[in-house]
């Protein structure tokens, strides 16, 4: 280690405190290692890897680490290097130079640098690279005299252009248009054309570009350019792209990006050199075989760019057969030491094999489900190993439609490509990728369509529901960024010719113009014209097996939120272990004639009219029961009556237009409607007559829905399903809540409700001959219910956390108003989450917390579990789990992605 010892730095140490050292170089060669795998905290994911591949004896050449530590100091110190930085990465360079007996900057005995970022986790394309550093007019010259001429110019034309774009901010179209210029001029079409005096030309021209560009010349000195290179890596860590690509996923918490110099091999040293990616298995498919590409007389940057279009990696073996057969043997040793299929990058530089980069492969969700599953049976992994291998999102990927028909569409299929990332998108075609996010913004299913993709299309990429680029390869950005997403990506597909100014896509003699649709085959490479039927997913095959072993694991139960036969089916089909929540206001909305009723209800101006509407309602409330009670057979189903303020039942427009339209609709006359109207006015409806409050007000409206409830159950039952009913009673606040009910009857919130369900229940079994068991429960969602859950656990069998109101109301964020201001918050970092989607463990989680500790202690059988937009949450899962609650209930697409966090919190 530079500035510390020779021991072997643990996994776990910090590079702060390492023997009281502050140190942030690390270096690494063939055989030997001052980091490993389990630093990758400290080194980056491609510090660790280069470190321990070291270790392990695989051929990678020399180099050193900067920590990301240093980077964070980087920031935090006005952009200047940490004091003493400088100093050890001359000691570590000059480690490199002894081991490869030369130096940088000699032209005697020249070395050439690659300077790359690599952060904790992947961010392809996201940070920058440099390549070839250390050459200048003399260099270039002593490199010409060990190789080649051509060779020697085409890594200077390549540095300069690279340095110049990434280090000193110059466009790299500047440099671009010069090599189509010269290229037009010599009448060839690939830069392999080009001879060395081509390039010499070349080099000079570039150098220009510096002139005209920056008004400076290019820097020569070799340690200029290192300092300059780390600098630029560093700055990259906050690039907009960068932090575009941390924002949509969810990544937060890292130091910033370590910086690996590592010692330059060539691919591009002639036809007994090359450059590749490779997957240890296919990362589309899941499928046990190397895939993977590669490019003869190139370097890396040319096969991930996307700029050329490799050929499959099996040319190798003909062509290369020594370093086929070691980089075959590489990654079954690779595979077995990290135990998950592995992404590698390789240079074959005149036959001879060097690793440059290894690390756990990004895949679709079927490769993921597909790897673990065969790992397991392969012996090579546990189940529980096998759990933590597949993210929540892969299982989002697979619940994702397909084409309904895929024989339907071949008379349309105009173009086939590369199938980079499968899967089906639909959508409205759009050339740039500002356009993709300001059009899905408007709530439109977009395709980008790209010459090929950049880094900085990353928001673009996101937004939309797929990619499609004209060249680049299936290890290409598109490809990668894609499948890591779970995206449709179809990458190289040269019948393409995209227009950007025009904005049109030309296919031989069709011309789509942007905003037509277009459908995408991921799958298969298919590039279909119009907007082809898509079909819903199923759970069968590996992804059952899977999700059979989360569901051993799992202690959390997961239930759905379904307020229809049809999504209880969805939820029974996905795996859900009941219902968590049907909000029975969503049955009213179901059709003209139920909304009419419920009007009716509301306007009501006494009680006998108010039952009369009531009445009318029943028959529908009872018939909806009936068909989730059938639905889930065998399984609880928690029901919620009423919850919203009524004026969300009201038509929409002015005043007078809903006035005429509910005399219309209701026979009550235009004065009584009016004087309705107004007394449903409130400043804050939210938190105003809504929930329990209205079958306080209004028992009748909880006897109505208490009575489908009851009514359903036992004519489920008398035809042998197994009905398990829960009500539950919403935003109970008060169990001493006073309220002055006809008599002046003293009473609590959730202990009237109770009282009303028992006694309509004992009718109902009366009346039907036939009895069964129920339980009754409310919801958590006001702050001070969570204060005395102890209270309100007497008189509840279950409590429900309602975390979207109970964090809106925790908060006071209004949901309707949130949007306002959200934002600016997020982008500022005054909040690292959205609190609607992920759950504030420090305020809202306390709460939970302390009511389920609160209820528990005075009601040791309390079921507890909640309900809200977080049950499908994989990081407030884990937290539910922790606090102790007994299930978590989301939308019942959600359901897989729930039972496999569940499991997750215990491996």
């Amino acid at each position: 280690m530079v500035g510390g010892s020779d021991d072997v730095v643990d996994g776990t140490a910090s590079s702060a405190a390492w023997h009281g050292v502050v140190t942030r170089v690390f270096t690494f060669g063939k055989g030997r290692s001052e980091g490993n795998k389990g630093m990758k905290s400290l080194l980056g994911g491609k510090g660790g890897s280069l470190a321990e591949m070291a270790s392990i004896g695989l051929s990678v050449p020399p180099g050193i680490t900067i920590s990301t530590e240093a980077c964070q100091e980087y920031q935090l110190n006005g952009r200047e290097l940490p004091e003493g930085l400088w100093e050890k990465v001359l000691e570590g360079l000059e480690t490199m130079e002894k081991d490869i007996k030369a130096s940088l900057g000699d032209p005697s005995k020249p070395v050439l640098i690659s300077v790359r970022s690599g952060a904790e986790i992947s961010m392809p394309g996201m940070m920058d690279t440099v390549l070839n550093l250390g050459l200048n007019d003399e260099v270039v010259t002593g490199l010409a005299s060990k190789s080649e001429e051509r060779f020697a110019y085409d890594c200077y034309r390549r540095f300069l252009d690279m340095f110049g774009n990434v280090v000193l901010g110059i466009p790299h179209k500047l440099f671009e248009e010069k090599l189509e210029k010269l290229k037009l001029e010599k009448g060839v079409k690939l830069d392999t054309d080009l001879t060395a005096s081509d390039l010499k030309k070349l080099v000079k021209q570039y150098k220009n570009v510096y002139l005209e560009s920056k008004g400076e010349k290019f820097p020569a000195d070799p340690k200029q350019q290192l300092q300059l290179a780390i600098k630029a890596v560093f700055d990259s860590w906050d690039s907009p792209r960068a932090i575009k690509y941390r924002s949509i996923n969810q990544i937060t918490g890292l130091k910033g990006t370590a910086v690996s110099i590592q010692c330059m091999v060539f691919g591009n040293m002639g036809n007994t050199s090359g450059t590749g990616v490779l997957f240890t298995r296919n990362p589309s498919t899941g499928e046990k075989k190397l895939y993977g590409e590669f490019l003869s007389n190139a370097q890396g940057e040319d096969v991930v760019a996307g700029i050329r279009t490799p050929e499959d990696f099996n040319t190798m073996k003909s062509s290369m057969p020594n370093a086929y057969k070691e980089l075959v043997e590489n990654c079954e040793i690779l595979e077995r030491h990290y135990k998950d299929m592995m992404d590698i990058e390789f240079t074959v530089q005149e036959d001879r094999l060097w690793m440059l980069q290894c690390r756990s492969g990004k895949r679709t969700g079927k490769a993921a489900v597909t790897i673990a599953v065969d790992m397991v049976n392969e012996g090579l992994v546990d189940m529980s190993s096998a759990i933590k291998m597949v993210e929540p999102q892969h299982l989002d990927q697979l619940l994702h439609p397909q084409f309904e028909d895929p024989t339907a569409y071949k008379d349309k299929v105009v173009a086939k490509g590369l199938p980079a990332s499968p899967g089906a998108a639909v959508g409205q075609i759009v050339f740039r990728a500002e356009d993709a996010e300001a059009w899905h913004a408007q709530g439109k299913s977009v395709i980008l369509v790209r010459t090929e993709t950049r880094p900085e299309d990353v928001g673009g990429m996101h937004a939309a529901v797929g990619i499609l680029t004209a060249r680049g390869g299936m290890t290409s950005h598109a490809a990668v960024v894609a499948r890591g997403w779970g995206k449709c990506c179809v990458s190289g597909c040269f019948e393409i010719h995209v227009n950007d100014l025009k904005k049109v896509v030309v296919i031989g003699h069709i011309v789509i113009k942007e905003g037509e649709w277009l459908s995408l085959n991921g799958s298969t490479g298919e590039v279909i014209l119009g907007k082809q039927p898509l079909s819903p997913p199923t759970l069968s095959g590996d992804l059952e097996i899977f999700m059979s072993w989360a569901d051993k694991i799992r202690h959390l139960k997961v239930m759905a939120n379904a307020d229809t036969p049809e999504d209880a089916l969805i939820a029974r089909r996905n795996g859900a272990n009941g219902i968590g929540l049907c909000r029975t206001e969503h049955m009213f909305f179901a059709s003209d004639e139920r909304l009419k009723t419920v009007r009716k209800m509301i306007m009501a101006v006494t009680q006998e009219q108010r039952k009369a509407a009531l009445n009318s309602l029943l028959p529908y409330q009872r018939s909806d029961f009936e068909g989730i009670f059938r639905a889930m057979d065998g399984l609880p189903v928690t029901i919620r009556l009423l919850d919203p303020p009524l004026h969300e039942f009201l038509p929409q427009g002015d005043h007078q237009q809903i006035v005429s339209e509910l005399t219309a609709e209701t026979g009550i006359k235009e004065e009584e409607v009016f004087s309705g109207i107004e007394k449903l006015s409130e400043v804050n409806p939210m938190l105003g007559f809504r929930g329990c409050r209205l079958g306080i007000a209004y028992p009748e409206l909880t006897e109505m829905q208490a009575s489908a409830i009851f009514q359903a159950a036992v004519s489920m039952s008398n035809q042998g399903v197994k009905v398990f009913p829960e009500i539950m009673v919403p935003l109970v606040g008060t169990p001493q809540a006073w309220f002055c009910l006809f008599l002046c009857l003293i009473t609590r919130e959730l202990g009237h409700q109770v009282s009303l369900i028992q006694s309509v229940a004992k009718k109902v079994f009366s009346e039907m001959g036939f009895s069964l068991s129920y339980k009754v429960g409310t919801m958590i969602e006001i702050p001070r219910a969570a204060l005395v859950a102890d209270e309100i656990a007497k008189e509840a069998d279950f409590f429900s956390f309602g975390t979207n109101d109970l964090t809106q109301m925790t908060f006071g964020y209004s949901r309707d108003d949130v949007g306002k201001f959200l934002p600016t918050y997020l982008a500022q970092g005054i909040l690292q989450n959205d609190p609607f989607e992920v759950l504030d463990q420090r305020g809202v989680g306390q709460l939970i917390k302390i009511a389920t500790e609160r209820g528990r202690a005075a009601r040791p059988s309390l079921k507890v579990g909640i309900c809200g937009e977080h049950g499908g949450e994989p990081s407030s899962i884990a937290f539910f789990a922790e606090a102790g609650l007994d299930y978590v209930s989301c939308s019942p697409f959600r359901v897989p992605i729930a039972r496999l966090a569940a499991a997750q919190v215990v491996v």
